[in-house]
């Protein structure tokens, strides 16, 4: 039986990654619709880890700056989510192991402000990391969203994409 790879290693297997693909409509003929990219992890881990403290991003802003980084006119949700999640168990990993220098992936909330359920130590986890760093929490039905997120999210222009 093979070895299951460990979160870094997950982090580091996809050298075929970036690729640009092509999307199409779903009418008959297809019709060329755009260019969206499929991002590495590590596309989205070296976004993640430049997030300063006090500041945020959300993974539809980490979109944004990929897709603009190659050109397309989107980055693909369902990848740049899972590579998210990979980016911060890799970063839980390493801290376990005594690398401080891991991603600060509290700082990368979902659509609207929402903290992860999916990161390591789930809400109560990311909820304490981000009230250290003096944020507060408000509740949205069984999860948990920053205050006034908005107002702490990267400018635009701070990946000079």
């Amino acid at each position: 039986m093979a070895k299951k790879k460990s979160w870094r290693e997950k982090l580091h297997g996809n050298p075929e990654l970036p690729k640009i693909q092509a999307t199409y409509s779903d009418t008959e003929p297809p019709r060329l619709m755009g260019w969206m990219v499929i991002p590495s992890p590590m596309e989205v881990f070296e976004i993640m880890s430049q997030v300063p403290s006090g500041k945020l991003i959300t993974a539809q802003e980490i979109r944004r700056i990929l897709a603009r980084r190659h050109g397309a006119g989107s980055a693909c949700p369902m990848t740049t989510g899972i590579f998210v999640n990979i980016a911060a168990q890799a970063s839980e990993e390493a801290l376990a192991e005594g690398d401080r220098d891991a991603v600060p992936y509290w700082r990368t909330l979902k659509t609207g402000g929402l903290l992860n359920e999916k990161y390591p130590g789930g809400l109560q986890e990311q909820s304490r990391r981000l009230e250290d760093e003096g944020h507060q929490m408000v509740s949205r039905g069984k999860s948990l969203a920053v205050v006034d997120y908005e107002d702490s999210l990267l400018d635009e222009d701070f990946f000079n994409v």
